[in-house]
């Protein structure tokens, strides 16, 4: 099954770039999880200025220029993964908090994991 895995943080994480050492160890995590075929794709996303929100509400469709200073977080990178079990997708998901742990001190922030929408799935 495939899973839809995002970071979440502070936007102020995104004003400076992560720590190089983070950077290399997300390399080779990338690397390996590419060659076990658990990592199907994965990226990062710059800040929310850069960005917009389109919204339909009230039968309305508005369109919102970044920065979004509503937000407490932001979703900061997103990985697509492909595991036998949610179990092994939260392992993959811990690895990956794990390497933010361990680089970025201070660092606070949470990974959210989903399964995804197969066609055939669903009522």
């Amino acid at each position: 099954m495939k899973y839809l895995t995002f970071i979440r943080h502070s936007e102020s994480y995104r004003e400076s770039p992560p720590p190089a050492a983070l950077m290399e160890a997300m390399g080779k995590f990338v690397e390996k999880s590419v060659k076990n075929g658990t990592l199907v794709d994965t990226g990062g996303l710059l800040p929310s200025k850069d960005g917009v929100r389109v919204r339909l509400a009230n039968g309305k469709i508005t369109v919102t220029d970044g920065p979004f200073s509503e937000s407490k977080e932001v979703i900061g990178g997103w990985a697509i993964l492909k595991a036998d079990s949610k179990a092994e997708a939260i392992q993959i998901a811990t690895e990956f908090m794990e390497l933010h742990r361990k680089y970025w001190p201070g660092f606070e922030g949470e990974s959210e994991v989903r399964p995804m929408f197969d066609p055939g799935m669903g009522p």
